[in-house]
């Protein structure tokens, strides 16, 4: 999954139809591999986003659970520890290679 792409279902407050955007506007940047489209083909873009857009509006409308909502912030933070674990391990790993090549 991209990583720029975070969940929006069950949230407290609801996840905004800015975030829905956001989400939809990730999402046809990966589809497509740019990030910013041609001229030519910017009206198919923008076209494109707010169609998923909508779909991710109702889809999140519609959605039902029994689960507690979580909270943004709590959410925010995990992601945040999850990242620095990752990028930690990554340089430990980089770190062993440059002593093995050296050693």
């Amino acid at each position: 999954m991209c990583r720029n792409i975070v969940p929006l279902h069950n949230f407290t407050p609801p996840a905004t139809d800015d975030e829905c955007h956001d989400a939809a506007l990730q999402f046809v940047r990966k589809i497509v591999g740019t990030t910013k489209p041609s001229r030519a083909n910017r009206e198919v873009f923008d076209r494109a986003v707010t169609e998923i857009a909508a779909s991710v509006r109702g889809l999140l409308d519609d959605l039902v659970t029994n689960a507690p909502p979580k909270v943004r912030e709590e959410e925010a933070a995990k992601r945040q520890a999850r990242s620095a674990e990752r990028y930690e391990a990554i340089r430990v790993f980089q770190e062993q290679k440059r002593v093995e090549r050296a050693g």
